[in-house]
C-alpha cells in the first residue's frame, strides 16, 4: 500500500482518500456500537465481537470479548476483511 492504494479485491478498488478521516479508521468514534458475536466454544470463554463503524462506508471494529481484551480493538475495511476472511478459509482448509 505504498502507493495509497488499498490491495484488495477487485470490487473494492479504492484509494486511502475514500474513505473518512484520511483513512485513519482509528479517529472514528465506535463507542456504542451494536456487535455481533462470534463465539467458538463457550460464550463465558469470550467472542469475537464486530459491528461496522457508523458513518463509515465499508469500515468495521473487531473486538475480543475476553477480560483480557477489553477496551483493545482492531479496525479494517471491507476489503480486508474480505482478504483476510479468504486467506483464512483456504489456509484452514475450511468451507463457507
Amino acid at each position: 500500500m505504498q502507493d495509497g492504494t488499498e490491495t484488495a479485491s477487485p470490487q473494492f478498488n479504492r484509494t486511502r482518500e475514500d474513505y473518512p478521516v484520511n483513512g485513519n479508521l482509528y479517529a472514528l468514534p465506535a463507542e456504542g456500537v451494536t456487535t455481533t458475536n462470534f463465539c467458538g466454544g463457550p460464550c463465558t470463554e469470550g467472542c469475537v465481537e464486530f459491528a461496522a463503524i457508523p458513518g463509515a462506508a465499508d469500515s468495521f471494529v473487531v473486538r475480543d470479548s475476553k477480560p483480557e481484551g477489553v477496551g483493545k480493538e482492531l479496525r479494517f475495511t471491507a476489503a480486508e476483511l474480505d482478504d483476510f476472511a479468504r486467506g483464512w478459509v483456504r489456509d484452514r482448509d475450511l468451507t463457507a
